[in-house]
């Protein structure tokens, strides 16, 4: 068979392998970058050996990686980059400079290496993450632009970037230290001439460049432009002696500063797509599972201290440069792997003669299975994190920083203000809008460069995570007038809102959907309006359109507001019933969630959804309904009416859960009048402060019930007569309005009284 043609077939396997696997992963419900390495060992020589020119298509799957990294490049940009240049810059130095100086001395202490240098091989090849698979993984969780996302993303550029050193120095690690000091200076002198002369093209040339192809009007000739671009200064950098994925970085890095960025990376990601998938099969091939199984404890024993040594590694020097634990735990989990680019120091080490065969296909293994991991890891440890911030006393570690003069502004709002999640370019937006009608607000942010700007334009703000109990509290979302959330994590976004209506049940709150499949389920965890904006988009250019063809400005806008109060339902796709309840379980993995079944004499059967007022007595949000009869309701509506032998999908915490369980089962009743809830308090001055719940009887002379009690950061639920009311305690009030403001008066007047008799 002809070379050519071979290769064409080979292609086409992979290409399937690829497919095939990922499609697997997917109806797994797992990442389909673990497909794509299945399907890699399926057809590689370990497998069913179909890949004959393995050479060939391993040089093609370096494609993948030059144009996943250079997509990066154009999304991450300078300005991004200097975000988090210190940790990036000085982090990323750190942390390569100790995993390569434990690595040795560990290494030579236990006698896996015979010298010196051997040991500093062994360090440079585990100092490398994967920038492939964490970026891949952080794309599929909408998680780019989170503090951790960022901060990853940092060390790694600089990982990279160190990579071309590593190869200049490989040759001299066997020669004298003069040597080495000679090949590690000509690498940096390479290196700064390299960075002057793109930072002068991104500036004089590149621009000009593409404005020139973009004046052509054709998409051919553009995507041609910037892929010759892209694999040309690739090829420079690898003629320079540094790596063909540095250089598509820099080519991305120089084209991030143009206007086209946009452009050219709508044309470049399907390109990406496809060789970034063929370079993960190829991965898949390098792996043996015969000789991972024949060797499976020592691989396993070195994968654990991969694992172990670099997250205690990474952890503590994120939390040096100021990030809160929660943070810095995340960033050492993600970055706990050996990346794809150590395959290539192993290469060239061991033709250099500083490891042997045995020892690197021991690397080869532990690394394809710490790539293997990492999609599980940053999949579980931010449930796991979020877990634990239910413990208040934990709270205080993960969010704590060590910079407290960045944590708040000193003039925090009170009462009445609209609390503004994230400051991106919608929460900046929503804020100057806020200022030019004086109404009070504050920000909260989770980034360090977003407070020191707030707290130069004076803006108030709270630093930490929209999550996190205590920062709600500080921002007083109990008091607050509206709430506005504007993250990119989803996830985020989903138990921001979940515990934001823990603190305020009736709080008007507008949330922004990075995705049109979130919009219903945010609707149904209480969001009172949610906004997608590539539906508004689409909202605005019909409204200008049709306005523009005579249509009547006031049927235009009638139109927008049925669109809008339909939920987006005229715009969004048609989908099958099973694919919605699919993307419901999907999206409340990251939430606690248990399905219930409904007592036959629960004194709720009978009850439509908005008449029993779950959220705001028990704190749960309903998520979907299945019938006796088989028929599944997901995301229901407020008239849906609960009926016999019905199981709920409920989401909230597990004391939420309880609560709901004792309201289905009768042993608390419906208040009457329950059309408002508010917390109340209690100062010095409140007249129940050392008083049980059955002196105080608010039930019996108010009509009004204490749903709960929030007290140091923990959340009692239907607190029984004999609980004692605290000082510093928050009631959860619920009646109707006229009474709860009666309490609320009284316990004002007694609070004047208090302090007219001290005066």
């Amino acid at each position: 068979m002809q070379e050519d043609f071979r290769l064409i077939i080979d292609l086409v396997l992979v290409l399937t392998a690829a497919a095939a696997g990922g499609l697997f992963a997917a109806l797994l419900r797992q990442p389909v970058l673990l497909g794509y390495l299945l399907g890699g060992i399926i057809v590689g020589p370990a497998g069913l050996g179909l890949i004959k020119e393995l050479i060939q298509v391993e040089t093609l799957a370096q494609l993948g990686v030059a144009f996943l990294l250079f997509a990066l490049g154009v999304e991450f940009s300078l300005a991004e980059l200097k975000k988090v240049q210190a940790i990036s810059l000085g982090g990323g130095g750190l942390q390569i400079a100790l995993t390569i100086l434990v690595t040795t001395l560990v290494s030579l202490g236990i006698g896996w290496v015979s010298s010196p240098a051997q040991g500093v091989f062994l360090g440079a090849i585990l100092s490398l993450s994967s920038t492939a698979v964490v970026l891949k993984c952080l794309m599929e969780r909408n998680e780019t632009s989170t503090s951790h996302g960022q901060v990853m993303l940092g060390i790694l550029v600089v990982q990279d970037l160190a990579l071309g050193l590593m190869l200049a120095v490989l040759p001299a690690l066997n020669q004298p230290p003069e040597i080495i000091g000679i090949a590690v200076g000509r690498s940096l002198l390479q290196i700064s001439l390299f960075a002057f002369a793109a930072i002068g093209a991104g500036i004089w040339i590149i621009p000009s460049l593409l404005r020139f192809l973009a004046k052509t009007e054709s998409r051919e000739l553009f995507l041609l432009g910037v892929v010759t671009l892209c694999l040309g200064i690739a090829l420079l950098t690898e003629h320079l002696g540094f790596s063909i994925e540095m250089g598509a970085f820099v080519a991305g890095i120089m084209i991030s500063e143009v206007e086209y960025a946009d452009q050219t990376l709508t044309y470049v990601e399907p390109i990406r797509d496809i060789f970034a998938a063929l370079f993960f099969v190829a991965i898949g091939m390098l792996i043996d599972p015969f000789f991972l199984w024949s060797h499976l404890e020592i691989i396993l024993g070195l994968v654990f201290l991969v694992l172990v040594g670099k997250f205690l590694i990474v952890t503590p020097i994120v939390r040096f440069f100021g990030y809160p634990l929660k943070t810095a735990i995340l960033a050492g989990l993600g970055l706990a792997q050996i990346g794809e680019f150590s395959f290539v120091l192993a290469s060239a080490g061991q033709k250099l003669g500083l490891v042997s065969r045995p020892v690197y296909l021991l690397i080869l293994g532990t690394t394809a299975v710490t790539l293997v991991i990492t999609p599980f890891v940053l999949k579980i440890a931010p449930q796991l994190l979020n877990w634990a911030e239910t413990f208040p006393w934990l709270q205080n570690y993960l969010y704590q920083t060590k910079k407290p003069t960045v944590a708040r502004s000193v003039d925090l709002p009170l009462e009445n203000h609209v609390i503004v999640c994230g400051y991106g370019q919608v929460g900046r937006n929503l804020v100057k809008q806020l200022e030019g009608h004086n109404i009070s607000f504050l920000v909260i942010d989770q980034s360090e460069r977003v407070a020191q700007q707030l707290r130069q334009k004076g803006i108030p703000y709270l630093y930490g995570n929209v999550c996190s109990l205590q920062v709600l509290e500080a921002a007083g979302v109990d008091r607050a007038m509206a709430m506005a959330i504007a993250i990119p994590d989803s996830m985020s976004t989903r138990l921001g809102l979940k515990r934001s209506l823990e603190f305020a049940p009736d709080l008007d709150i507008v949330v922004k959907a990075n995705r049109y499949k979130d919009i219903q389920l945010l609707y149904q965890l209480g969001a009172r309006e949610v906004v997608e904006p590539n539906f508004e988009a689409s909202l605005e250019l019909s409204h200008h359109l049709l306005l523009g063809m005579g249509i009547s400005a006031k049927v235009i806008q009638k139109e927008v507001e049925e669109i809008r109060q339909s939920h987006y339902q005229a715009l969004r796709p048609a989908i099958p019933d099973p694919e919605i309840s699919r993307d419901l379980k999907a999206a409340i993995q990251d939430l606690n969630n248990r399905w219930y079944y409904l007592p036959e004499d629960s004194p709720l059967t009978g009850m439509s959804l908005a008449e029993t007022h779950l959220r705001r007595l028990t704190g749960v949000s309903l998520v979907a309904i299945r019938r006796e009869q088989g028929e599944e309701i997901d995301y229901p509506e407020g008239k849906t009416i609960l009926d016999i032998g019905d199981q709920l999908l409920l989401v909230g915490e597990p004391s939420e859960l309880d609560s709901f369980e004792q309201l289905a089962r009768g042993e608390i009743a419906l208040p009457g009048e329950s059309t408002s809830s508010q917390w109340l308090m209690l100062d010095e001055s409140s007249p129940f402060v050392d008083k049980k719940l059955s002196e105080v009887d608010l039930s019996g002379q108010y009509g009004v019930q204490v749903q709960a009690i929030r007290r140091e950061g923990k959340f009692m639920r239907w607190p029984q007569g004999d609980t004692e009311l605290h000082l510093g305690d928050r009631l959860l009030l619920c009646g109707g309005f006229h009474e709860l403001n009666q309490i609320r008066q009284m316990n004002i007047a007694q609070t004047k009284e208090v302090k007219k008799n001290r005066l």
